[in-house]
Protein backbone atom coordinates (compact mmCIF):
# COMPACT_ATOMS: atom_id res chain seq x y z
CA UNK A 1 0.00 0.00 0.00
CA UNK A 2 3.05 2.24 0.69
CA UNK A 3 4.49 1.70 -2.32
CA UNK A 4 1.20 2.62 -4.36
CA UNK A 5 0.51 5.65 -2.38
CA UNK A 6 4.13 7.48 -3.25
CA UNK A 7 3.49 6.41 -7.15
CA UNK A 8 0.56 8.12 -7.01
CA UNK A 9 1.61 10.57 -4.66
CA UNK A 10 4.43 11.17 -7.48
CA UNK A 11 2.01 10.87 -10.48
CA UNK A 12 0.01 14.08 -8.80
CA UNK A 13 2.85 16.03 -8.06
CA UNK A 14 3.78 16.15 -11.95
CA UNK A 15 0.34 16.64 -13.30
CA UNK A 16 0.82 19.98 -10.81
CA UNK A 17 0.79 23.22 -13.59
CA UNK A 18 4.28 25.11 -12.64
CA UNK A 19 2.99 28.65 -11.29
CA UNK A 20 3.22 31.45 -13.12
CA UNK A 21 6.03 34.14 -13.13
CA UNK A 22 5.47 37.44 -14.38
CA UNK A 23 7.24 38.15 -17.40
CA UNK A 24 8.31 34.10 -17.78
CA UNK A 25 9.00 32.84 -21.25
CA UNK A 26 6.33 31.21 -22.49
CA UNK A 27 8.31 28.30 -23.73
CA UNK A 28 10.35 27.85 -20.57
CA UNK A 29 7.02 27.30 -19.35
CA UNK A 30 5.52 24.78 -21.28
CA UNK A 31 9.02 22.60 -20.88
CA UNK A 32 8.91 23.21 -17.45
CA UNK A 33 5.33 21.73 -16.91
CA UNK A 34 6.07 18.81 -19.94
CA UNK A 35 5.76 15.60 -18.72
CA UNK A 36 9.50 13.91 -18.19
CA UNK A 37 11.06 11.81 -19.86
CA UNK A 38 12.08 8.59 -18.09
CA UNK A 39 16.09 7.97 -17.46
CA UNK A 40 17.55 5.77 -19.67
CA UNK A 41 18.46 1.73 -18.01
CA UNK A 42 21.33 1.68 -16.78
CA UNK A 43 24.24 -1.89 -18.10
CA UNK A 44 22.28 -5.09 -17.66
CA UNK A 45 18.74 -3.85 -18.26
CA UNK A 46 16.61 -4.26 -21.32
CA UNK A 47 13.78 -1.40 -22.07
CA UNK A 48 11.09 -2.45 -23.86
CA UNK A 49 7.56 -0.91 -25.20
CA UNK A 50 4.52 -2.94 -25.06
CA UNK A 51 1.49 -1.41 -26.62
CA UNK A 52 -1.57 -2.62 -25.35
CA UNK A 53 -5.60 -2.02 -26.20
CA UNK A 54 -5.27 0.55 -23.68
CA UNK A 55 -2.16 1.88 -23.88
CA UNK A 56 1.91 1.18 -23.54
CA UNK A 57 3.00 -0.04 -20.77
CA UNK A 58 7.31 0.65 -20.87
CA UNK A 59 9.41 -2.39 -18.63
CA UNK A 60 12.61 -2.80 -18.06
CA UNK A 61 14.05 -6.14 -18.00
CA UNK A 62 16.93 -7.35 -15.39
CA UNK A 63 19.18 -9.12 -18.01
CA UNK A 64 21.89 -8.57 -15.31
CA UNK A 65 19.86 -10.61 -12.69
CA UNK A 66 17.75 -13.27 -14.61
CA UNK A 67 19.58 -13.58 -17.81
CA UNK A 68 18.01 -17.07 -18.40
CA UNK A 69 14.12 -15.66 -17.79
CA UNK A 70 15.11 -12.08 -19.59
CA UNK A 71 16.76 -14.42 -22.82
CA UNK A 72 13.71 -16.07 -23.04
CA UNK A 73 11.18 -13.15 -22.98
CA UNK A 74 13.48 -11.36 -25.54
CA UNK A 75 13.33 -14.62 -27.86
CA UNK A 76 9.45 -14.36 -28.24
CA UNK A 77 9.78 -10.44 -28.11
CA UNK A 78 12.43 -10.12 -31.23
CA UNK A 79 10.41 -13.08 -33.28
CA UNK A 80 6.85 -10.84 -32.95
CA UNK A 81 5.40 -13.50 -30.79
CA UNK A 82 3.51 -11.05 -28.32
CA UNK A 83 1.97 -9.33 -31.33
CA UNK A 84 -1.73 -10.17 -31.65
CA UNK A 85 -1.64 -12.09 -27.92
CA UNK A 86 -3.59 -10.32 -24.90
CA UNK A 87 -3.83 -9.62 -21.30
CA UNK A 88 -6.19 -12.43 -20.48
CA UNK A 89 -6.80 -12.54 -16.64
CA UNK A 90 -7.29 -9.84 -13.58
CA UNK A 91 -6.60 -11.70 -10.27
CA UNK A 92 -8.04 -9.52 -7.23
CA UNK A 93 -7.29 -9.90 -3.81
CA UNK A 94 -10.35 -9.71 -1.63
CA UNK A 95 -11.95 -6.83 -0.46
CA UNK A 96 -8.69 -5.10 -1.65
CA UNK A 97 -9.45 -4.17 -5.59
CA UNK A 98 -6.06 -2.63 -6.56
CA UNK A 99 -3.81 -5.81 -5.51
CA UNK A 100 -3.43 -8.54 -7.22
CA UNK A 101 -1.95 -9.51 -10.84
CA UNK A 102 -2.59 -9.59 -14.57
CA UNK A 103 -1.58 -12.26 -16.85
CA UNK A 104 -0.92 -12.02 -20.42
CA UNK A 105 0.79 -13.66 -23.09
CA UNK A 106 -0.04 -16.75 -25.41
CA UNK A 107 -2.40 -18.83 -22.52
CA UNK A 108 0.38 -21.56 -23.17
CA UNK A 109 -0.89 -22.61 -26.66
CA UNK A 110 1.44 -20.84 -28.59
CA UNK A 111 4.94 -23.22 -27.26
CA UNK A 112 7.45 -22.63 -30.28
CA UNK A 113 10.53 -22.07 -27.99
CA UNK A 114 10.96 -24.90 -25.30
CA UNK A 115 10.30 -23.67 -21.75
CA UNK A 116 13.35 -22.52 -20.06
CA UNK A 117 14.84 -23.38 -16.39
CA UNK A 118 13.73 -21.76 -13.40
CA UNK A 119 15.58 -18.83 -12.18
CA UNK A 120 14.34 -18.37 -8.31
CA UNK A 121 14.16 -15.23 -6.65
CA UNK A 122 16.73 -16.59 -4.32
CA UNK A 123 19.30 -16.77 -7.49
CA UNK A 124 18.46 -13.38 -8.09
CA UNK A 125 18.16 -11.28 -5.93
CA UNK A 126 14.38 -9.82 -7.28
CA UNK A 127 11.56 -9.75 -5.20
CA UNK A 128 8.13 -9.71 -6.39
CA UNK A 129 7.14 -6.09 -5.99
CA UNK A 130 4.29 -3.26 -6.90
CA UNK A 131 5.03 -3.25 -11.02
CA UNK A 132 7.38 -6.48 -11.07
CA UNK A 133 7.01 -8.86 -14.38
CA UNK A 134 7.40 -12.38 -13.66
CA UNK A 135 7.23 -15.64 -15.25
CA UNK A 136 3.62 -17.54 -14.84
CA UNK A 137 4.64 -21.37 -14.84
CA UNK A 138 3.30 -25.23 -13.62
CA UNK A 139 5.88 -27.30 -11.90
CA UNK A 140 9.37 -25.28 -12.29
CA UNK A 141 10.89 -25.42 -15.45
CA UNK A 142 7.88 -25.22 -17.72
CA UNK A 143 7.83 -21.12 -18.11
CA UNK A 144 7.21 -20.00 -21.81
CA UNK A 145 5.61 -17.11 -23.24
CA UNK A 146 2.56 -16.64 -20.25
CA UNK A 147 4.13 -13.48 -17.86
CA UNK A 148 1.90 -11.39 -14.98
CA UNK A 149 2.29 -8.00 -13.45
CA UNK A 150 2.38 -7.55 -9.69
CA UNK A 151 -0.25 -4.79 -8.48
CA UNK A 152 1.68 -4.16 -4.97
CA UNK A 153 3.76 -5.92 -3.32
CA UNK A 154 3.33 -9.76 -3.26
CA UNK A 155 5.89 -11.44 -1.06
CA UNK A 156 4.05 -14.78 -1.21
CA UNK A 157 5.21 -15.28 -4.94
CA UNK A 158 9.04 -15.14 -4.08
CA UNK A 159 11.27 -18.17 -3.19
CA UNK A 160 11.12 -19.45 0.31
CA UNK A 161 13.03 -22.30 1.42
CA UNK A 162 11.12 -22.50 4.89
CA UNK A 163 7.69 -23.03 3.91
CA UNK A 164 6.43 -26.76 3.25
CA UNK A 165 5.82 -28.18 -0.31
CA UNK A 166 7.01 -26.52 -3.50
CA UNK A 167 8.29 -23.76 -2.46
CA UNK A 168 10.59 -21.61 -5.20
CA UNK A 169 8.48 -19.21 -5.94
CA UNK A 170 7.86 -17.27 -9.91
CA UNK A 171 11.05 -16.28 -11.56
CA UNK A 172 10.78 -12.19 -11.38
CA UNK A 173 12.81 -10.85 -13.91
CA UNK A 174 11.70 -7.10 -14.97
CA UNK A 175 9.78 -3.83 -13.84
CA UNK A 176 6.81 -1.67 -15.23
CA UNK A 177 8.67 1.96 -15.00
CA UNK A 178 5.31 3.59 -16.68
CA UNK A 179 1.65 2.03 -17.48
CA UNK A 180 1.04 0.93 -13.67
CA UNK A 181 -2.32 3.05 -14.08
CA UNK A 182 -3.37 1.09 -17.13
CA UNK A 183 -2.45 -2.54 -15.25
CA UNK A 184 -4.74 -1.09 -12.61
CA UNK A 185 -7.28 -0.42 -15.06
CA UNK A 186 -6.94 -3.88 -16.51
CA UNK A 187 -7.00 -5.76 -13.21
CA UNK A 188 -10.60 -3.61 -12.64
CA UNK A 189 -11.93 -4.30 -15.92
CA UNK A 190 -14.97 -6.65 -15.84
CA UNK A 191 -14.82 -10.42 -15.45
CA UNK A 192 -16.27 -13.69 -17.25
CA UNK A 193 -17.30 -16.72 -14.69
CA UNK A 194 -15.96 -19.13 -17.65
CA UNK A 195 -12.25 -20.10 -16.98
CA UNK A 196 -10.78 -23.59 -18.49
CA UNK A 197 -8.74 -23.56 -14.82
CA UNK A 198 -11.14 -23.69 -11.84
CA UNK A 199 -8.92 -22.25 -9.78
CA UNK A 200 -8.80 -19.38 -12.12
CA UNK A 201 -12.83 -18.32 -11.97
CA UNK A 202 -13.94 -15.05 -11.42
CA UNK A 203 -10.10 -13.98 -12.81
CA UNK A 204 -10.81 -14.08 -16.33
CA UNK A 205 -11.35 -11.33 -18.18
CA UNK A 206 -14.70 -10.63 -20.23
CA UNK A 207 -12.64 -9.04 -23.07
CA UNK A 208 -9.42 -9.79 -23.05
CA UNK A 209 -6.89 -6.72 -23.33
CA UNK A 210 -4.87 -6.91 -26.71
CA UNK A 211 -0.74 -6.93 -26.66
CA UNK A 212 -0.66 -5.03 -30.25
CA UNK A 213 2.92 -5.16 -30.30
CA UNK A 214 5.93 -5.76 -27.68
CA UNK A 215 9.50 -4.11 -29.41
CA UNK A 216 12.56 -2.93 -27.50
CA UNK A 217 12.78 0.92 -26.66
Amino acid sequence: MFRRTVLMGLGALAATPALAQPGADPDAELMATATPTLAPPGPGVVRLIMTTGEGPLTLDLFADKAPITVANFLRYVDAGLYNRTTIYRGSQAPNAPQIGLVQGGARMSRKPIPPIAHESTLQTGLKHLNGTISMARKEPGSANSDFFICCGAAPYLDANPATPGENLGYAAFGQVVEGMDIVLRILDMPKSEDAENPVMQGQMLARPVPIITTVRA
